[in-house]
């Protein structure tokens, strides 16, 4: 007999201005820095998520715009799903520099100046390499809602 998992969704933002990315000073989690990301709410698409999560933690409105890979990790009591996007700024909005529930700050930051910051992880430093390395990103389509048609490809 199979029983239900519990699932959490969790997306994050790989926003990029020219050769720096956005980078966030988290409340919790030790105080880090960290890329923009959050729980999707019920009802919420990943993607919109992402956009939600940066501006609420950055200030910063962005447009998704491709996907460095989606993360699927079972635990013992429930399971976690991570998508990384990547995306650029919608207009020309300062990171945030007021502390609020969310966040403390915002910045932006090149690879080179990612040792001045403590962050919360390696995978900070990882991700954002893989991305300016110019590794894989997929398209959004990739991403779907159940039954949307298939794209027709030429």
């Amino acid at each position: 007999m199979s029983s239900w998992q519990p699932t959490v969704f969790i997306a994050l933002a790989v926003v990029r201005l020219g050769r720096r990315f956005l980078l966030v000073h988290e409340r919790k989690h030790g105080e880090r820095w960290y890329l923009p990301a959050g729980r999707a709410d019920p009802g919420e698409r990943l993607v919109d998520a992402a956009a939600r999560e940066t501006l609420e933690e950055a200030g910063i409105p962005i447009v998704v715009d491709g996907i460095v890979r989606v993360e699927h990790t079972p635990l013992a009591d429930y399971a976690r799903v991570r998508a990384i996007f990547t995306a650029y700024p919608a207009d020309d909005t300062p990171p945030k520099s007021i502390a609020d529930r969310h966040s403390q700050a915002a910045a932006w930051v090149s690879l080179d100046e990612l040792d001045r910051y403590p962050l919360r992880g390696d995978e900070v430093r990882q991700i954002l390499t893989h991305v300016a390395d110019g590794g894989p990103i997929y398209p959004l389509d990739l991403l779907t809602l159940e039954g949307a048609p298939y794209p027709v490809r030429g």
